[in-house]
């Protein structure tokens, strides 16, 4: 337990935040399955897909809720996705 009532607030503040970027996390974990499912069923809709979930991992790196580096990895996989799948058309 903090000793100082700002301290206190501090551990508040960090749950709510914890809280968020866990439910950021997950949503990002499953927007990425979505994709790759999508990808083997549907190439087009896969394609207009990964606009938006590439715009969901800028948006979580730009916040500091993962790592620059992670989010490039990420986005540079799916577009290699989306590029094979629509080349198998």
């Amino acid at each position: 337990m903090p000793n100082l009532k700002s301290g206190a607030k501090r551990m508040r503040s960090d749950a709510k935040l914890r809280e968020h970027n866990t439910s950021v996390l997950s949503e990002l974990k499953t927007i990425s399955k979505k994709l790759y499912a999508l990808a083997a069923k549907e190439p087009q809709k896969a394609a207009e897909y990964a606009i938006g979930v590439i715009k969901k991992y800028d948006t979580a790196a730009s916040n500091g809720i993962i790592p620059r580096e992670r989010a490039d990895r990420k986005k540079a996989r799916i577009s290699f996705l989306v590029a094979k799948v629509s080349a198998k058309k």
